[in-house]
């Protein structure tokens, strides 16, 4: 089970990610081994922060 990211379209509308970026990965305090570890999806092109990602971040870890 592995948590999912989302990113804004146009016109306010969401689609699925490739991965979570670093500063979103950074705000729940994991770095990217971690992440890897957990089996997390990662992007390294996207720079954005997220709140939505970041609440989905803290929910995963909860569950582990």
């Amino acid at each position: 089970m592995s948590a999912q990211a989302t990113v804004a379209k146009k016109l306010g509308k969401t689609r699925r990610a490739r991965g979570f970026s670093r500063e979103e990965l950074r705000e729940v305090e994991l770095d990217f081994q971690q992440a890897l570890k957990l089996r997390l999806p990662i992007d390294q092109r996207r720079k954005s922060k997220r709140a939505e990602n970041v609440k989905a971040l803290k929910q995963f870890l909860r569950k582990k």
